[in-house]
């Protein structure tokens, strides 16, 4: 069923204002009416006043109809809007649709038209929210909301700042970090606050390429130049002209593509394999790794040369262990992005479900847990996240869970080809939650939601020694 229809009226004539709304509720259409256009402009822009569309008097005091447009739409506000004007002036229905009007009719009112060009509007209202949607769907599996960068720890804050400062040079970029923490997110971030963001962004995992293709990956190569290459190839350098090339776990080239690449960073040309021809290119390099590439060029596998002409802005990202601060808004942001990816409707986390996400180690940092948020909204059935939805299967090495620092916080489940009853599942994790909290039976049935009654039965049935 259709979600009921709200129109906000702006309109000083009492008495049309009266026949306006009484029509639109005789089609379960709500209307809010407002006389003063300055209060509705306030009360829009506030978000105090949702509606589907406005209907607004071309004549009004303090503002004009078309005034009220133009101010709205400036604000981004693209709410539909239908002017009512007492002329049929070509010149005035022109304005008013260049202004940002959605559409115009003309007084004396002819309803069922109103009617129409309401429901019209309905539908542009729609189709503007599933666009919106869809946009921020698109941004967010990039990594990014329209925003920018999620986090508010002084470390993130610290990091943005210098990344915007970075973004308006051409010099290159070191960002290292552990796997999952975000290279790739501000690197860019990098690039879409730089001058080159409306050229090309390319990332290449260096490390999952086989080395005997990756050079011919990053510099292309010409027809025949060896064994298969059917067809000359761009390579990624060339792909990247005139914007960014994001080289992730470069701590995993080879050595001898270590000096090609070192080369291309001085001269800013590119050889194709199998050529002689040499390429100008114009290319920002943002290289990534979660390796310490200074431990690396002392063991002599990485370039000292390379390291220092990579190594002009050098930028650490912390671990997420070390920013609790940035959970909950990452935890909400993936939240929204698997909503509008599974079509569902979840409005938030349990208390229970934020005490586990602000206390969980997420070892894979953002990675694992935006892997998490995607397994909890795939299987919460309520209007909210809880704890259930986190009770991750684990296939871990029991050795290592049993040396994990934070095991009482944290409860995991193994299994093999079989998967335990339901029943057997409940046992463990009343016992975890009876361990966690020191034994103490109160505080155990309050977590649960149990009475004592029922936690010292179910206790008993896991094994009579406990209570």
């Amino acid at each position: 069923m259709d979600k009921p229809k709200t129109i906000l009226l702006i309109e000083d004539d009492i008495d049309l204002a009266e026949l306006i709304t009484a029509f639109f509720r005789q089609k379960n259409i709500s209307v809010i009416h407002l006389e003063d256009p300055m209060q509705a402009m306030k009360d829009v822009t506030s978000g105090a006043i949702k509606c589907d569309a406005i209907i607004t008097d071309l004549n009004l005091p303090k503002m004009s109809g078309l005034d009220f447009i133009k101010q709205l739409r400036a604000d981004g506000l693209l709410i539909p809007i239908i002017l009512i004007t007492v002329s049929n002036d070509v010149d005035t229905a022109a304005e008013a649709i260049e202004a940002g009007a959605y559409d115009f009719v003309v007084k004396p009112l002819h309803f069922p038209q109103l009617l129409i060009s309401a429901q019209r509007a309905f539908k542009y209202s729609i189709l503007n929210a599933e666009n919106q949607n869809l946009r921020e769907t698109l941004d967010s599996t990039k990594g990014l909301n329209p925003e920018g960068i999620i986090g508010k720890s002084e470390g993130i804050r610290r990091l943005m700042e210098l990344s915007k400062r970075v973004a308006k040079s051409a010099a290159t970029v070191s960002i290292t970090g552990e796997s999952g923490s975000g290279k790739e997110v501000f690197a860019r971030a990098i690039h879409n606050w730089s001058p080159r963001a409306k050229k090309p962004f390319i990332a290449i995992n260096c490390s999952a390429i086989p080395e005997n293709l990756l050079e011919s990956e990053l510099f292309g190569h010409a027809k025949g130049s060896f064994t298969g290459a059917s067809d000359k190839k761009i390579g990624l350098f060339e792909e990247a002209d005139g914007g960014t090339l994001f080289l992730d776990e470069i701590g995993d080239l080879n050595l001898a593509l270590q000096a090609k690449l070192l080369r291309v960073l001085q001269e800013k040309e590119i050889k194709r394999v199998g050529e002689n021809q040499s390429r100008s290119i114009d290319v920002r390099v943002i290289a990534a790794t979660h390796k310490d590439l200074r431990q690396e060029v002392a063991a002599k596998r990485f370039r000292e040369d390379l390291f220092f002409r990579l190594n002009v802005i050098p930028i650490k990202i912390p671990p997420l262990r070390d920013r609790r601060e940035d959970i909950m808004p990452l935890a909400e942001f993936f939240l929204k992005k698997y909503n509008n990816l599974n079509g569902t409707k979840i409005t938030g986390f349990k208390k229970n479900a934020k005490e586990f996400l602000l206390t969980h180690p997420w070892r894979g940092n953002v990675r694992e847990l935006e892997n998490a948020i995607e397994r909890a909204v795939v299987l919460t059935t309520g209007p909210e996240i809880e704890l259930g939805s986190f009770l991750l299967f684990d296939e871990s090495n029991p050795a290592e869970l049993e040396s994990h620092e934070d095991k009482k916080n944290t409860f995991v489940f193994r299994f093999g080809d079989e998967v335990e009853p339901l029943r057997e599942v409940e046992k463990k994790y009343v016992q975890f939650v009876y361990e966690r909290h020191n034994r103490a039976k109160e505080l155990t049935a309050k977590a649960l939601g149990i009475d004592r009654k029922t936690l010292y039965r179910k206790l008993q049935e896991i094994d009579p020694a406990l209570p």
